[in-house]
């Protein structure tokens, strides 16, 4: 969960890499992630990747603390939160097209720098926080089109086996710089100040960007294909024919519910400075608070993937998508930090499911709509998140912490029973699926 959003979408070139894998080939793959390793391009875009990653999650601790203590308000840090969601929503259609129309290394560059004077203006002492949210917004867009260059650029630098195992380091990485720039956020504005923060976060977005620059070759744009199949879809088109793909085939409808039910079980993440503030505990305390499902979702998402067979798998979506809600029930009662970071920590190893969700909602959707409906459950993860952190936010200014949490664990285990229940009489047709499509043609 990066940001925290759940890293569910598929790379840009549609891979999977930890679905349909020949457990026999473990050598093969051990020699793949010490070949990609070896490659001096990767190197250098991993680098700027892990260093992106935690300048975003470090910026997120840093200016919910600002607001929050400018403030005094739950809802205002929430609103701060929410605002991260929307340029995925509202730019992604539009943007994400240009990583095909200039050459990706300048656009990672552009994007990377573009960013770091966003997020230079933000940390400003004396920003008015009606300032700051608009600026935090553009600070977000040039993500779109950053990803999808990376993506692409990715690519072009590596192929075959090495691809596979190149995406895979990349999730990795994001997991893990996520827990860095969460935690090492908290200590850091409680050492130095949120404005000196966030002003100083900038510089991590510049070094990225220098990264590239010194260590990827320049490579031309692409050209457009001759039968233009590079051209992406418009918002309307993607909200029309995506949503009639995924709403009237149930399988995809119940995959689409069960990911969105993030929107729950992710409210802790944007009131994490009132519950810790509760506590008597500072920023470090908030850090912990929004690290702790993702501690839970790396190692969750570890041992799911890699010791569970993939019947197996599919088989426990249902009760996952349960259980993820389930730790937030404990709010019922007086909680300690620990306590809580350990909660938050099982609900996200129980929200590893979306991995695999993932890879059941590209087998069960026809390849010619894939981009589309994938781009509408994308952005409908993004918009649930982002609603259930700013209502939530609202609600905790009314009810206290305790309530909203615990309100949302149990809305989301009675969700999360009825799509289990649904989903229960889907898994088997689709493990059939699965085998099939791992039979050689």
């Amino acid at each position: 969960m990066s940001n925290p959003r759940l890293d569910n979408e598929p790379d840009g070139e549609g891979h999977e890499p930890s679905e349909n894998r020949d457990e026999s080939q473990g050598t093969t793959w051990k020699s793949s992630y010490r070949d990609v390793m070896r490659i001096r391009e990767f190197r250098y875009l991993w680098l700027g990747h892990a260093l992106s990653i935690i300048g975003t999650n470090l910026l997120n601790i840093a200016v919910s603390v600002l607001v929050y203590r400018a403030t005094d308000s739950a809802f205002a840090a929430g609103i701060t939160l929410a605002v991260t969601f929307l340029p995925p929503i509202i730019a992604g259609p539009l943007l994400s097209g240009l990583a095909d129309v200039f050459p990706r290394k300048q656009a990672i560059i552009v994007c990377d720098l573009a960013r770091a004077v966003f997020i230079l203006a933000v940390g400003i002492p004396g920003m008015p926080v009606w300032a700051i949210w608009p600026l935090l917004f553009l600070s977000f867009v040039p993500v779109v089109p950053f990803t999808a260059a990376r993506a692409a650029l990715l690519a072009e630098i590596i192929q075959g086996e090495r691809y596979v195992a190149s995406t895979a380091i990349i999730h990795l990485t994001t997991q893990v710089g996520m827990l860095i720039g969460l935690i090492a956020g908290g200590v850091v504005v409680s050492f130095i100040g949120p404005n000196t923060a966030v002003m100083a976060n900038a510089a991590i977005f510049v070094l990225s960007a220098l990264l590239v620059m010194v260590g990827v070759r320049a490579r031309p744009a692409p050209n457009a294909e001759p039968d233009g199949d590079r051209a992406r879809p418009g918002l309307l088109a993607m909200v029309t024919r995506g949503a009639k793909l995924v709403f009237t085939e149930p399988r995809l409808r119940t995959l689409a519910l069960m990911a969105w039910v993030a929107g729950l079980y992710m409210i802790p993440y944007g009131i994490a400075n009132p519950m810790a503030d509760e506590l008597g505990a500072g920023a470090g305390a908030a850090g912990l608070i929004m690290a702790g499902p993702s501690i839970g979702t790396l190692v969750g998402g570890f041992l799911l993937t890699r010791f569970v067979p993939p019947p197996t798998r599919m088989r426990w979506m249902g009760p996952l998508t349960v259980l993820a809600s389930v730790p937030l029930l404990l709010w019922l009662l007086p909680l300690p930090l620990w306590l809580m970071v350990t909660a938050l920590a099982l609900s996200g190893a129980a929200a590893s499911y979306q991995i695999v969700a993932n890879a059941a909602f590209v087998l069960c959707t026809p390849e010619k709509g894939r981009g589309l409906a994938f781009g509408l459950v994308a952005a409908g993860l993004q918009a649930a998140q982002g609603i259930g952190i700013l209502f939530g936010s609202l609600f905790v200014e009314l009810f206290g912490t305790a309530a909203v949490v615990s309100g949302a664990g149990v809305v989301g285990v009675v969700l999360g029973v009825v799509l289990a229940l649904t989903w229960s009489r889907m898994a088997e047709r689709t493990i059939e699926k699965m085998n099939e499509s791992e039979q050689p043609a």
